[in-house]
């Protein structure tokens, strides 16, 4: 078969005594699957449903203020024993509502010079998504917030105030900023109170795509609509080729049913064993986003993904797709591709030809699975449309039929591809703990482990797992340290090698956005094969099973997190601190 992208696989081969048989009555004499999930035998001897067999549709208990989650269509998680009384064990949460919340508006652009003021105040907002009302909050009382323009050495003084109902921050995402600016409560700055402010310094050394969020409660606050983008670009404005438009969409979901939003857990996060994935997918805020163009155009579209847990893979229907450019700066060479995988927090920037008019659909297509039967299938969900205007005589785009070659980039990365082959300073185990967990859901997590969840295929088990059941752990390796309790220390100016291993055999192994915060680095190899292309990341994705090493350099002091970008795991520990000197 080849290479096969990040697509899932099982192999059953049994014994029968016929060839036209339509149902297994054999034994199995071989089974085989993925690299990187685990076999599990009483997995392949489940069958679906009979037909005719009760099938619990609702979710039965007594506490009127938590509804069950919406569930993938024909998910076996749904005949669970045990599951139907089950609620998560924290008291459920929602932003307050009345008729005084304001509507909010969409996405405003700021074009700062150096030495500005942004004032920047996060508030609630109401919104009308699929056409459900729903108090959420926004930045400003936008939808995203607004999104930053500035050029490379700018400084910008931001003005937060914060008018939630509970303590917020903002933090500067991939910002290469001063450690004291970077919006981590208990960390670098006091959780900014109800009605308090702070004012934060943000200087962009580097060109790229970059966003901020708060550090608070990121489960909630981010997902009800804290975010917003910056774009920097250098001072001669020209670090990519010219294209004909440009666009910046913020890839999000929201987790709805016919009441509106969903609770949260008031003092720890619901959904805390996959992450909270949404059923209403929106793109900078609409769950209808539009694009008109013109015939020929080459657009580029800056993505980032802000989902609390969800990885896409997205696609502009079979229009030409090349990657150019990631986190924090361009690749060494530009690819085709026909869609980018794009993990919570990360950034691509991909310019796309539309020489065919009509209407194109944005797209993710994923593998869902199924975790109570093992079983996959295809799921294509549609995030956006592009019109595609039939104009004038317009010239052929040369520029884009050639793959460029970034020979700068290779050059200012060949002092740390040398790098590359030494032994580690340090290496991390991505694993779990757990605690109390209801015995249907302890069943649960025997389920089939895979490299990559492209869905919330354990609806009811993962909603019910809360902060207060499971422990996502970051593990030293060499002093069995963890979370917290790692002390790192770096001299300014070093390159650290770390290692990054996600163990495939802990209880519910699974992939994870790590994000370093305040340092650049560059994925340099996967599972020992080395990286022919790098780019400098702030992001990057360890499916489980994998391996990853990260150069990263540690040019700014402070200190500084290391933790994962789904939400949930954050909150239920997956983060740590080291100190660069």
């Amino acid at each position: 078969l080849g290479e096969i992208a990040r697509e899932q696989f099982r192999v059953i081969v049994t014994a029968e005594a016929r060839s036209d048989g339509r149902e297994r009555q054999g034994r199995i004499v071989l089974r085989g699957t993925s690299p990187g999930a685990r076999l599990l035998a009483h997995r392949d001897l489940m069958q679906p449903v009979a037909p005719g067999a009760p099938v619990l549709e609702g979710h039965q208990h007594d506490l009127p203020h938590w509804r069950m989650p919406p569930m993938m269509p024909g998910a076996g998680a749904m005949n669970m024993p045990g599951m139907q009384h089950l609620v998560p064990s924290v008291v459920p949460w929602l932003p307050r509502s009345d008729s005084a919340v304001p509507i909010a508006e969409p996405r405003r652009v700021i074009d700062v010079r150096n030495g500005d003021t942004l004032h920047l105040t996060a508030r609630l907002v109401r919104r009308l998504i699929a056409g459900r009302s729903v108090v959420m909050y926004g930045f400003n009382g936008q939808y995203p917030g607004p999104l930053i323009r500035a050029r490379r050495g700018t400084t910008l003084i931001v003005r937060f105030v914060n008018q939630l109902e509970q303590p917020s921050s903002v933090h500067w995402h991939g910002v290469r900023l001063d450690n004291r600016y970077d919006g981590v409560p208990n960390v670098t700055q006091p959780a900014v109170p109800p009605g308090g402010s702070f004012d934060y310094r943000v200087h962009f050394r580097d060109g790229g795509i970059y966003w901020y969020h708060p550090h608070v409660r990121e489960d909630i606050q981010q997902d009800l609509g804290l975010y917003g983008n910056i774009l920097v670009s250098p001072e001669d404005g020209a670090w990519l080729p010219r294209v004909d438009r440009e666009e910046v969409l913020a890839l999000d979901d929201l987790l709805l049913d016919d009441g509106g939003l969903l609770p949260y857990g008031a003092d720890a996060p619901t959904h805390a064993l996959m992450g909270r994935w949404g059923n209403v997918f929106l793109v900078n805020g609409e769950s209808r986003y539009a694009l008109a163009v013109r015939r020929g155009d080459v657009v580029r579209f800056y993505l980032t993904n802000v989902s609390n847990a969800r990885v896409y893979n997205l696609a502009f229907g079979d229009a030409r797709m090349k990657v150019v450019a990631s986190d924090g700066g361009k690749f060494e060479r530009e690819s085709w591709a026909s869609s980018v995988v794009i993990a919570p927090a990360e950034r691509y920037v991909v310019d796309v030809l539309f020489d065919r008019a009509g209407e194109i659909a944005i797209t993710n297509r994923v593998q869902a699975l199924d975790h109570m039967y093992g079983v996959y299938a295809p799921e294509v969900d549609t995030l956006g449309r592009v019109r595609v205007e039939i104009a004038g005589p317009k010239e052929r785009p040369e520029a884009f039929a050639r793959l460029g070659v970034n020979r700068d980039v290779t050059a200012e990365l060949a002092s740390y591809r040398r790098l590359a082959s030494r032994v580690p300073d340090h290496t991390i185990v991505l694993t779990l703990a757990t605690r109390g967990l209801p015995s249907a859901v302890a069943m649960m997590l025997n389920s089939l482990n895979v490299p990559m969840d492209w869905n919330d295929g354990m609806a009811m088990a993962n909603w019910v797992t809360t902060g207060r059941e499971v422990r996502w752990i970051l593990r030293d390796a060499s002093t069995g340290t963890e979370n917290m309790d790692i002390h790192w220390r770096f001299k300014r100016g070093t390159v650290a090698k770390l290692r990054i291993f996600n163990d495939p055999t802990s209880i519910h192994a699974m992939d994870h956005p790590i994000h370093l915060h305040g340092q650049r680095f560059l994925i340099v190899s996967r599972n020992g094969i080395p990286n022919d292309n790098l780019v400098w990341k702030d992001t990057g994705l360890i499916p489980a099973g994998e391996t990853v090493d990260l150069l990263v350099d540690m040019m700014n002091p402070g200190i500084w997190l290391l933790h994962c970008h789904v939400a949930e795991h954050m909150g239920a520990g997956m983060m740590m601190a080291f100190v660069v000197e």
